[in-house]
């Protein structure tokens, strides 16, 4: 398992009292609630210029856009520097319909071709991992 991965799975059920009351989940019977873990390795010698084009303007345009943003990392194993948020959606086909909507947005498209003329390259590789919460959960057992 990637080791971030692994740390972030670990956070999410070692600190749930760490995200406010208003922003916890009711465990699901359904399975309809999910979040979904976002990991993109950075390359290293554009990593300010991602940071810069993710904080002006990438979480402007997906506020608009309905995600809501639960948190945002950064990891620097020495091998490979990876920039890591965890996501919160009502369901998949929210999260399919909101990341098509943005990453077809027109704002979006310019920015990135005009930072990709600018800086070269900022991401090397895009995974998401869309996450439900079991019943048995820690998290649920606290209510």
């Amino acid at each position: 398992m990637h080791t971030f991965k692994a740390l972030a799975l670990f956070w999410l059920i070692a600190f749930p009292g760490i995200v406010n009351a208003q922003d916890r989940y009711v465990c699901p019977s359904n399975g309809s609630e999910l979040q979904q873990l976002r990991i993109y390795e950075v390359n290293r010698s554009n990593k300010e210029a991602f940071h810069k084009r993710f904080q002006d303007h990438a979480l402007r345009i997906m506020k608009r856009h309905g995600f809501k943003i639960i948190d945002i990392w950064e990891s620097d194993s020495g091998e490979k520097v990876e920039f890591i948020y965890l996501l919160a959606w009502p369901d998949k086909s929210t999260m399919d319909l909101r990341w098509k909507e943005f990453l077809s947005d027109k704002e979006w498209t310019d920015i990135k071709k005009q930072t990709a003329a600018e800086s070269g390259e900022l991401v090397r590789e895009v995974n998401g991992y869309p996450l439900t919460r079991v019943s048995y959960s820690p998290v649920c057992a606290k209510k």
